[in-house]
This record gives C-alpha cells, sequence and structure tokens, in this order.
C-alpha cells in the first residue's frame, strides 16, 4: 500500500500562508537546511496537489532561476510525477502531470489501495490537505515549523469537522530555526 505524506512549512502560530497567500517566509536558503530539502526530493514519489499551489510550482521549478538556485531539487520537482486536483484548472501544462476534476477522495483511496507504486506526498493545498485528512487518507504528516509569528493568515486545516488525534515520531532541528515534526494519526 502506497504511503500519503504531507509535507508542509507552517509559521509558530500555525499558518502555512499568511493572510495574502504568501509563502516565502518559508523560504530559508542555507547549507544544511539545502541538503535536506534536496534529500527529500531526491526519494522520488508522486506529489499531489490543489490548483493554487499547483500553479505556484509550475511556476517556478521549470525555470532557470530554479534550476540555478536549487539544482536537484529542481530536477526532481520536474521529473516527479504529479497530480493536480482542480475542478476550475482547464489544463495542467507542467511535465508529468496529470490533471484530475471530480472523486479526489476516491481517486486517492484507489492510489493508496489499489495501485502499485511509491509513496506520494503534498506540499501546500491546504483545501486538499483538510479533506483527506478528514477521510483518514493521510499517513504522515512533516510539518516544519519555522520561528516567525504571521499573525494571520490559513491553516492548512480549515474544514475540518472532528478533531484527528496525532503522535510524534520523530523531530528534527535544523540551524535556520526550523524544526521537522513527524506525527501520524494516533492509534487506538
Amino acid at each position: 500500500m502506497r504511503k500519503l505524506v504531507v509535507f508542509n512549512n507552517v509559521s509558530l502560530d500555525g499558518y502555512f500562508t499568511d493572510a495574502h497567500g504568501d509563502m516565502s517566509w518559508a523560504h530559508k536558503s542555507d547549507p544544511e537546511w539545502n541538503a535536506f530539502s534536496a534529500r527529500n526530493a531526491s526519494h522520488g514519489g508522486m506529489l499531489l496537489f490543489g490548483r493554487i499551489t499547483y500553479e505556484l510550482m509550475a511556476s517556478f521549478w521549470p525555470t532557470p532561476a530554479a534550476a540555478e538556485a536549487m539544482p536537484e531539487v529542481a530536477k526532481a520537482m520536474n521529473a516527479l510525477p504529479k497530480i493536480v486536483f482542480s475542478t476550475t484548472l482547464q489544463e495542467a501544462a507542467w511535465r508529468n502531470t496529470r490533471l484530475v476534476k471530480t472523486g479526489m477522495l476516491d481517486f486517492v483511496r484507489a492510489l493508496k489501495h489499489d495501485e502499485a507504486g511509491s509513496d506520494m506526498a503534498i506540499m501546500g493545498s491546504g483545501k486538499v490537505v483538510a479533506q483527506l485528512a478528514q477521510a483518514g487518507l493521510v499517513d504522515e504528516y512533516q510539518v516544519v515549523v519555522n520561528p516567525i509569528v504571521l499573525g494571520q493568515g490559513r491553516t492548512m486545516f480549515e474544514g475540518v469537522a472532528n478533531r484527528i488525534a496525532l503522535e510524534l515520531t520523530n523531530e528534527r532541528r535544523f540551524r535556520n530555526g526550523n524544526v521537522v515534526l513527524y506525527l501520524r494519526p494516533a492509534r487506538g
């Protein structure tokens, strides 16, 4: 069975975007963090996105600026298979991308349980994360807590109606102040 992992940056006050949808506060460049990011990207798998995150990613990763700034990550991001869930997007032009317009939960269930393949990761995509979390389809959350307070913004769990108990399985601290928390749905 494929595993579905959510990987998102959040502020100390729990937002993954600021009030204007900006996530630039989460992009810190230092050798330790860059090596971690490159190693994560090189693990392969399939990437899942909502429309907004897809459009942001597709506007950056295929560019020469991305290849110059983070060559290994850019290479992986462009090569990996991608799914974008959107009812409004007309086409998905980024290489190796499939557009799914309806039936997201059933589609993800089928990917997880019926199709062989590598694990899946979802980044950003708060509305998608909330729906997948509520449906019990997320196997692990890798939450990067950034040492910044935004005051307002969007949480990746907007719309979750019921509590989702999680247990911490690991953590990693970085010199830039980021802390990655590895969490999974609590058992029993």
